[in-house]
C-alpha cells in the first residue's frame, strides 16, 4: 500500500514537472551609444569632460545648441538722412 501511494505521487510530480515552462534568460541590454555618460541620458561626444547633449529613450542624440544669435539690425533706408 505504501509503495503504491509513493509511486502515484512520483508519477504525478513527473507529469506536472514536464508541463512546467522555463522562462528564457533576459537578453543583455544594448551597449550605450558612443559618448554616453554611464547611468544617465547625458552625452559627452568629443570626450572633453563637458556634457554636450543627451540621448532620448529611442537612442537619438540631441545636442545642446547655443541660443540663436539676435537678428541683425535692419538695413539702412535708401532715403538717407534729411537735414
Amino acid at each position: 500500500m505504501r509503495y503504491r501511494s509513493v509511486m502515484v505521487a512520483a508519477c504525478g510530480m513527473l507529469m506536472l514537472g514536464a508541463c512546467a515552462k522555463k522562462a528564457p534568460p533576459a537578453p543583455l541590454p544594448p551597449p550605450p551609444p558612443p559618448g554616453a555618460v554611464a547611468g544617465s541620458a547625458a552625452a559627452d561626444r568629443d570626450g572633453d569632460g563637458i556634457v554636450d547633449g543627451y540621448y532620448t529613450s529611442d537612442g537619438i542624440y540631441h545636442p545642446y545648441a547655443p541660443p540663436a544669435p539676435p537678428p541683425p539690425p535692419p538695413a539702412p533706408t535708401r532715403r538717407g538722412e534729411r537735414g
